[in-house]
C-alpha cells in the first residue's frame, strides 16, 4: 500500500478547521483499518501508526502545525472501545508520536453512551446522532498549545465538527484534523 502525504479533504459537514487525510478509505487501507478495529488485528497498529507519524511529520514540516503540539484522538464509544480491547485511534496516535519530546497525546474527548454507531447513517443522521454527545473528559489539553484532532476515517465530518466545537468552546485551539483515510 502506498503511503500518501496528507491531502486536504472537504467533508460534507465542515468542522471549520482544515481537514487532511492520508488516502482514500478503499483497498488495502480500508482493509487494514477494518481488520484493526473489527477483527482484532492489533498487529496492524504499528504500520498504521507509521503512516500517521509520517502525516504529522509532513504537517509540521510544511509549517501547518507547530510544536509543542497536543494530539487529541477523536472520541470513541465506550462499548466499542471495550469490544476492541481499547481505543485504536489513541493507541495508534501514541505509537506514532511516542518518541517525539514535543508532542503529547491526550484523550480529552469522550462520547456519551447514547450515541449510535454511525455506520450506515446518512450525513444528516450522523450529524443528529453526534450533536451534543461529545464531551470533554479532561482539561489537560493545554490552551496554549496547538491541538491536532486525529481520527481513523473522516466520512461526513460530523464527529470532527462536534469534536472541534467542544474543544474550541473550552478555549482549546484546534489547528487541523488528520485522518488515516477519507471516505
Amino acid at each position: 500500500m502506498r503511503i500518501d502525504a496528507p491531502r486536504v479533504v472537504t467533508p460534507r459537514i465542515d468542522p471549520e478547521v482544515p481537514v487532511f487525510a492520508l488516502g482514500r478509505y478503499a483497498g488495502a487501507r480500508r482493509q487494514a483499518i477494518v481488520a484493526l478495529k473489527d477483527r482484532g488485528r492489533t498487529d496492524l497498529a504499528v504500520p498504521l501508526a507509521g503512516w500517521l507519524g509520517l502525516g504529522v511529520h509532513r504537517l509540521l514540516e510544511w509549517g501547518l502545525l507547530d510544536v509543542p503540539l497536543t494530539i487529541v484522538p477523536a472520541p470513541t464509544r465506550g462499548w466499542a472501545a471495550r469490544r476492541r480491547g481499547g481505543d485504536p485511534v489513541t493507541h495508534i496516535a501514541t505509537l506514532a508520536t511516542g518518541g517525539h519530546p514535543h508532542i503529547t497525546v491526550v484523550r480529552a474527548l469522550r462520547m456519551k453512551a447514547l450515541a449510535r454507531d454511525s455506520a450506515g447513517l446518512s450525513p444528516a443522521e450522523r450529524e443528529r446522532n453526534i450533536a451534543g454527545r461529545v464531551l470533554l473528559t479532561r482539561r489537560s489539553a493545554p490552551a496554549d498549545r496547538e491541538v491536532l484532532l486525529v481520527d481513523d476515517i473522516v466520512t461526513t465530518g460530523a464527529t470532527a465538527r462536534e469534536s472541534v466545537r467542544v474543544l474550541q468552546s473550552s478555549g482549546i485551539r484546534v489547528a487541523a484534523v488528520l485522518a488515516l483515510a477519507a471516505a
